[in-house]
């Protein structure tokens, strides 16, 4: 039977109550495991993206077929989000999530050494990236299914910071030092080098994972012998009965839509404030520094903010700063407000994922996440689609002060449907 929206489920505790900050996460040597190894490995999976692109070199094309080629290879890349991640979150229900978790990381490993040995034909590179890009489906709902078996509730907020800010740090590093890192490997090792490097990150992070001990629940063997369309709506069913977690989920899904939109106009953004359009990127890095900001805030402070609106604080900021984009024309003002945009964002998505884990159940949470990620993705696609051609026909300023209009009254809605329970979480 579900729980009604105001019952709030036990979460499986595997250690005692510590005080609440990062410090104490520093003592929990679950959390450290399983923290430090999802870092190596989603440095592993920035390189990996670096990889992609450096391989089309030596997968000759036909004349004119370069830029087809990057296409295709990111469309193998980003499909299985939309395609599998519901899938992937049933399938986290009924598997230990320690197994998931170092058997993605071995299966990726393996197969990047693979598609070293392979015959260098574009269609074995394009299967490969869908195959490793899949793999990674499974692994992000286990990961944080396993942040709430791995600390107490009041230790939720600062995990889920800490996770932010290794997140951003992961790809802020990644994707700084993955050029370098190939081009050395290659220098010794050749294109065999340049996977073997990638591969030994997701075997280290394997490797971190197996210190990984909390103690799951046993998974209940009638779900077991479920049909995987029943388990599904077993999930949607608990989303439509529990519209804390759907409004949460929603919420996810408006911000991340707000930052796909911003990618596409960041060029045009970058020409205002006297940057080259090619130095789009500063604009985007700020935005990611802001979040670190923002989830140190949290993850140091979060029991300050406990009877604070955060959410509403978070998207308030963000229309703040989409609004005065459109009257910018100056560098450091541009960076400042990408920087207090990415402070707004870490607002947003810390509380909500931790209101989340809070709220479902052991047995949903991989499904729960698994919707998530599906629902962000699929949504993200509108954006991508729209933000370029609505700017080409009313012009940037227009859809920055729609997008700010949007993101208020997402605040608004936001902490009207979820203050009573955030104000316990946080």
């Amino acid at each position: 039977m579900t729980p009604s929206p105001n019952e709030l489920p036990p979460v499986t505790e595997n250690i005692p109550s510590p005080a609440s900050g990062f410090r104490a996460l520093f003592h929990n040597r679950p959390f450290l495991a399983l923290w430090s190894g999802q870092l190596v490995a989603q440095i592993g999976d920035k390189i990996f993206f670096v990889l992609l692109i450096s391989l089309l070199e030596i997968y000759h094309a036909n004349a004119g077929m370069a830029n087809s080629m990057r296409s295709l290879v990111m469309i193998a890349f980003t499909l299985p989000a939309i395609l599998f991640g519901s899938a992937a979150g049933i399938f986290v229900d009924r598997v230990p999530k320690k197994q998931i978790l170092i058997g993605a990381n071995i299966i990726r490993a393996i197969f990047l050494i693979l598609l070293a040995v392979l015959p260098k034909q574009f269609l074995i590179l394009l299967g490969i990236t869908f195959i490793v890009s899949t793999v990674t489906q499974f692994f992000a709902p286990a990961e944080q299914s396993a942040i709430a078996l791995s600390v107490p509730r009041e230790g939720l907020m600062s995990a889920n910071s800490l996770f932010t800010v290794s997140t951003m740090g992961a790809l802020i590093v990644g994707m700084a030092i993955g050029e370098p890192i190939l081009s050395w490997t290659e220098t010794w090792g050749g294109v065999l080098g340049k996977h073997l490097v990638v591969s030994v990150l997701y075997f280290i992070a394997a490797f971190i994972l197996l210190g990984m001990r909390v103690k799951e629940p046993p998974i209940d063997p009638s779900q077991l012998a479920l049909h995987p369309f029943s388990d599904l709506k077993a999930g949607f069913r608990y989303l439509q009965q529990n519209p804390l977690v759907r409004n949460a989920m929603v919420q996810l899904t408006v911000l991340y839509s707000v930052l796909a939109a911003l990618t596409v106009l960041a060029i045009d953004l970058a020409a205002d404030i006297g940057l080259r359009p090619t130095q789009f990127g500063f604009l985007l890095a700020a935005s990611g520094v802001g979040m670190l900001l923002g989830a140190a805030i949290l993850g140091s402070f979060g029991d300050r903010f406990s009877h604070k609106p955060v959410p509403l604080i978070g998207f308030l900021t963000i229309a703040f700063a989409l609004c005065l984009f459109a009257f910018t024309t100056q560098i450091f003002l541009g960076l400042a407000l990408s920087a207090l945009l990415g402070i707004g964002g870490a607002f947003v998505v810390i509380p909500m994922q931790t209101l989340i884990q809070y709220s479902t159940p052991e047995a949903m949470r991989g499904k729960v996440f698994g919707f998530a990620n599906n629902a962000v993705n699929i949504a993200l696609s509108l954006p991508l689609a729209i933000a370029g051609p609505l700017t080409d026909i009313i012009g940037l300023r227009f859809v920055l002060w729609g997008m700010s209009l949007g993101a208020a009254f997402a605040g608004l809605w936001a902490w009207a449907n979820t203050r009573r329970v955030l104000e316990k979480v946080i």
